[in-house]
């Protein structure tokens, strides 16, 4: 069930239509000047990959006026939302991460405000399918798991203020990195919680067990490995800040903290098996333990000493009141005091 089983008629009229395409933009007077540069980037031959030259053809567009860069962007996602081609669609969202990653800042602008009327970029290709065979059927999971990482990259990016994994933000990386020290716990924990959700995704790729060797999955599963380990490194620096705040952090920002720290600790194992232990982050996951082993030696101390207080109090005022357990209750910031199921070492523990 492989690029075997994708027969030599399929491959050959997808280039003649790739040809007419071409020819089509070339010959037509109401054709934009970027429209064969995207033809060629996102073929509907399922054995190549985009080439290198038409992709940055197709990135230097991005140095002209802001009104061109929105219509190569918008030129973009009408052929990824009209194709119905699995391998033209995951060319589209390839030049569209290659956009995230390494686009002026002007391309980068137009994609992350892509609709003009929305403010989140929903590329909306849960339902995509490609049934023409059963080759084409599977890298259709590819491409529904693949736009929704896209998006999510691009939802996480605006969170954070610059685009992660792009070579062309440096500056707003640095900027937002100094500025790290002085964000609220909350804003911190958001940042956080973002990272961790494309982490999430990350760790849902496809299966390729049925497919043999195709370079254009190599090349998707290549650039989420580099972004990999970018995401991670920013949930390092999130996580070693977050390490030095948590006696100051209230109950419930521990306990959305901690649930943090369990999905991520939920996917290493399979991010391992689907990277082959070869991305170099295992210091990031050495840190993100210390973070949860700290949080939760704190907030068992915490937690006994609000006990003995709570205990005092309900000892003086009602001599011992017959089945409350010290271990059942914690007193909050706020000074209100309420039952818990478990006690704060099950929890952190």
């Amino acid at each position: 069930m492989g690029l075997q089983r994708v027969t030599n008629l399929r491959i050959i009229v997808g280039k003649i239509k790739d040809k007419a395409s071409q020819g089509k933009a070339k010959l037509s007077p109401l054709s934009k000047p970027h429209e064969g540069a995207l033809l060629r980037a996102t073929t509907h031959d399922p054995t190549t990959l985009p080439e290198e030259k038409h992709l940055s053809e197709l990135l230097s567009y991005g140095h002209r006026s802001r009104a061109t860069a929105s219509s190569v962007v918008e030129s973009l996602m009408d052929r990824l939302q009209n194709t119905g081609d699995a391998s033209v669609a995951l060319k589209c969202l390839l030049a569209v991460h290659q956009i995230i990653r390494r686009g002026t800042f002007i391309l980068q602008d137009q994609l992350s405000i892509f609709p003009a009327s929305g403010g989140r970029n929903y590329l909306n290709l849960s339902n995509f399918r490609d049934d023409k065979s059963p080759f084409t059927w599977e890298i259709s999971a590819w491409v529904r798991w693949y736009a929704r990482y896209v998006e999510n990259l691009l939802s996480a990016s605006r969170i954070l203020g610059f685009f992660i994994g792009s070579s062309s933000n440096a500056l707003e990386k640095e900027k937002a990195e100094e500025a790290i020290s002085s964000l609220l716990n909350s804003d911190l924990i958001r940042q956080l919680d973002s990272l961790v959700g494309l982490i999430e995704d990350t760790s849902r790729m496809p299966e390729s067990a049925q497919l043999d060797p195709a370079e254009l999955l190599c090349r998707v599963k290549f650039l989420a490995a580099e972004d990999h380990v970018s995401i991670m490194n920013e949930v390092a620096v999130r996580g070693h800040e977050l390490m030095e705040r948590i006696r100051i952090l209230t109950f419930g920002e521990s306990v959305e903290l901690v649930c943090i720290m369990r999905r991520l600790e939920s996917c290493e194992e399979t991010l391992a098996a689907i990277f082959d232990r070869k991305v170099p982050i295992e210091s990031c996951w050495v840190l993100m333990r210390e973070v949860k082993c700290k949080l939760g030696k704190v907030e068992e101390k915490t937690a006994k000493a609000e006990r003995w207080v709570v205990r005092g109090s309900v000892s003086a005022r009602y001599g011992g009141r017959p089945g409350m357990s010290s271990s059942e209750t914690v007193r909050l910031s706020s000074g209100r005091i309420f039952s818990l199921p478990i006690s704060m070492a099950e929890m952190f523990g």
